[in-house]
Formats: structure tokens, C-alpha cells, sequence
């Protein structure tokens, strides 16, 4: 499939632009995952990776991160170096059991100029900082991924569906934590199947379909050159024209 920028060209990789992804693809075997994807993530920026289920969002994530390799093309960062330039939260972030919230950021911060109490407090942990990570609820371990995800103060920081099978108000409050991170000059990637919260909060959104990126832009300016309201249109729209499956939800989960 190739790519589909209709309305938006990709801006420049130039000044501002934390990570770039060049004509990457991954196959597995005989299956193309990522076909021939480009994109640009810029510093101060949230952007949102939205997608029907399989379309490559997880693999994409992944390849950005290095957890993966492509097997085309090729994933460059261009931000200042740091002691740890990108940051990565897993769909199903995962922790040893036994140690409590605090512990087990201390573990990650040793190597860093990183204060742990600082990460819990951001990310709403602090009374919790003494409890077991084996007994903290789903939404509670989701934002220990993502304080681990912050460790060191990353220029680059991708999320994988952080609010997935989180209440709404859970949702809302990591979407709330993407736009701050990004406030804070982080360029912030995270996929999410909640149209409403991405545009509410994102400042740019990649529609991604069979491995390729079929649309991309501001949520605002891409209603208005498909003529709809809701971000749902547009992804309706560019999803439909590329012949996938509308798997995604659209509305905001109950």
C-alpha cells in the first residue's frame, strides 16, 4: 500500500524535529507489517497514532523505540544527547514483583540524575509510593510504566495505548499527562483508539492503515478539508478510501 498524505505534507526534519522515521518497513516473513512509513516527531509536540486494530500501530511503537529493527529503512534521532534520549511505555508495562512503586523507580533511576519521589509525584503516585507494584490496579501500574517511561527526563517519549481498558476518567488523565510532558518540550507519540481525547489533546495525528500512514495532520484543519466535524470522520474517511477495516472505537468508552 502506498502512503497518503492528501492534505498534509510531513514537516521539515529540520530545527525542531526530535525523531524521524525514513521509508521503514518490518516484515514478518512473508508479512509486511510497516510498508514504507515516514514520519517526523517534533519537540513541545503530542501527537496521536490512530489506527484500527492490526493496522501496525504496536510494531510502528516499536521499531520508534528500538525495541525493534526495521528491515527497511531506518529510524534516526536528532534531539540533544542525553543519558537516555527515548522513553517507551509497553500496551502491558510489567514490573517485578515484590518491590514496592518506589523501589522499583529507584532500580531505574540509579544511572540517572532522576528523583524518583519527582516521578511518582508527576504522575500521581505519591501515596502510593510504598505499596507493592503486585498490588497496585491496572490504571495505577499504566502510570509507573509511564513514570519509568520519563526516567531522565527523555527528549522523545512513546506511549503504547496508555489509557487501554482504563475507566474514563483514567483516560482523560493520561491524555492530560501526554500534554504536559509535551508542554514541557518532550515530542510525545502515543496511540489510542479514543478519537474524542485525541482531539481534544493532540496537536497532530497519524491515521495508520495496513502499515502505512494514510492521513496525517491537526486535528482541526483535517476536519475542515474532509468538510466534517469529528476527527471520527476523517478517520472514517481515510481508512474507508485506503479499503480497511473500521475496528477502531470511535467515541469515548463507558
Amino acid at each position: 500500500m502506498t502512503e497518503q498524505t492528501t492534505h498534509q505534507t510531513e514537516p521539515s526534519t529540520v530545527g525542531r524535529t526530535r525523531l524521524v522515521a525514513d521509508e521503514i518497513s518490518r516484515q514478518f516473513g512473508e508479512v509486511t507489517v510497516i510498508d514504507g512509513l515516514s514520519l517526523g516527531l517534533e519537540a513541545g509536540q503530542l501527537h496521536a497514532l490512530v489506527g484500527p486494530n492490526g493496522s501496525g500501530k504496536t510494531t510502528l511503537l516499536q521499531l520508534l523505540a528500538g525495541v525493534d529493527s526495521p528491515t527497511g529503512g531506518s529510524v534516526s534521532y536528532e534531539g540533544p544527547a542525553t543519558a537516555r534520549n527515548i522513553g517507551y511505555l509497553p500496551q502491558r508495562p510489567s514490573f517485578r514483583p515484590g518491590f514496592t512503586a518506589r523501589e522499583t523507580l529507584e532500580f531505574y533511576t540509579a544511572l540517572v540524575d532522576t528523583d524518583p519521589a519527582g516521578l511518582l509525584d508527576r504522575v500521581g503516585l505519591a501515596d502510593a509510593a510504598d505499596r507493592r507494584v503486585d498490588e497496585l490496579s491496572g490504571g495505577m501500574t499504566r502510570l509507573l510504566g509511564l513514570a519509568q517511561a520519563t526516567v531522565g527526563d527523555p527528549p522523545v517519549i512513546l506511549l503504547d495505548e496508555p489509557g487501554s481498558g482504563l475507566d474514563p476518567g483514567m483516560r482523560r488523565r493520561m491524555a492530560e499527562l501526554g500534554r504536559e510532558l509535551a508542554a514541557d518540550g518532550a515530542a510525545v507519540l502515543y496511540s489510542s483508539h479514543d478519537l474524542e481525547l485525541v482531539e481534544a489533546y493532540s496537536d497532530r495525528v497519524f491515521v495508520v492503515e495496513g502499515g502505512s500512514i494514510v492521513e496525517r495532520g491537526e486535528p482541526g484543519p483535517l476536519c475542515a478539508a474532509y468538510g466534517v466535524e469529528t476527527l471520527w470522520d476523517v478517520f472514517e474517511a481515510a481508512v474507508d478510501s485506503s479499503g480497511g477495516e473500521l475496528d477502531v472505537i470511535g467515541v469515548s468508552e463507558s
